[in-house]
């Protein structure tokens, strides 16, 4: 969600008084905001088109092709559509909330790709962190070997990892097994989740804790207090690509009452 918030940020930059801002180099500006595009189109709609240099566009309208927000991280496909936008030019500040409906496919090559880079190993073992309960020192003792997700078919999912303390030569396996469902479009609920560690599953009491902990920190109720709102309107699960179909709506900051 980070990424999406920053492109839609970055579309306010192509509001400017300089002059009629191109598709092209719309283009260019979306393609800062990434490590690589394999394919990228960006159309800023407008009728008539001075109003451009007003602040305002009808729509904007992104489509890429195998995007790498952050190293190792790829995107089979993005399509994002905004609502009309209207900026104040002298202030920067929107006149209404900037909405965007937003459509992403991974691949499970994209997954597997992702699990292997350094972005996602340290957002594992943060969650680690917090599943556990433990010191932020004694979870850095572990290494995060092997990690693995396989969609399945059913609309289940498959998570393993290989825990290795450092210098010892032992591992833990740990496999869990779930069926992902989105609720009230904001966070997400993982039905008939098992675990198992080394083949011997989880007491019920564990599983339970670990369901409720992962609907809370997916929460995504959790970003609007960064003036962001957003939900899930679709997640399809097949055996070879997730899809995710999303709305975002970005707001001004709130003015602190003065005391």
């Amino acid at each position: 969600m980070e990424f999406f918030t920053i492109l839609i940020s970055s579309l306010l930059g192509l509001l400017s008084p300089t002059g009629v801002i191109v598709d092209r180099v719309a283009e260019s500006q979306i393609r800062k905001q990434l490590v690589a595009a394999e394919q990228l189109q960006v159309r800023v709609d407008n009728a008539p088109s001075y109003q451009i240099i007003q602040g305002r566009a009808d729509r904007i309208r992104i489509a890429g092709r195998g995007l790498f927000p952050v190293q190792d991280f790829r995107i089979d496909t993005l399509e994002l559509e905004t609502d009309p936008i209207a900026l104040q030019l002298k202030t920067r500040k929107l006149e209404k909330p900037l909405q965007a409906g937003v459509r992403i496919v991974l691949t499970q090559k994209d997954i597997d790709r992702a699990l292997r880079s350094p972005f996602v190993t340290a957002r594992l073992k943060n969650l680690g962190i917090r599943l556990l309960r433990r010191d932020v020192r004694q979870v850095e003792r572990y290494d995060f070997l092997n990690p693995q997700l396989t969609l399945l078919p059913q609309d289940r999912i498959r998570f393993q990892v290989e825990l290795q303390e450092q210098g010892d030569p032992a591992t833990l396996k740990i496999v869990a097994e779930a069926e992902p469902q989105i609720i009230s479009g904001r966070s997400l609920q993982l039905n008939k989740l098992r675990i198992w560690a080394n083949g011997q599953e989880s007491p019920e009491v564990v599983t339970r804790a670990i369901e409720n902990l992962i609907r809370d920190r997916t929460d995504l109720r959790r970003l609007e207090s960064s003036n962001i709102t957003a939900r899930i309107l679709n997640l399809k699960l097949e055996p070879s690509r997730l899809e995710v179909a999303s709305f975002v709506q970005l707001r001004n900051p709130q003015k602190r009452e003065a005391r």
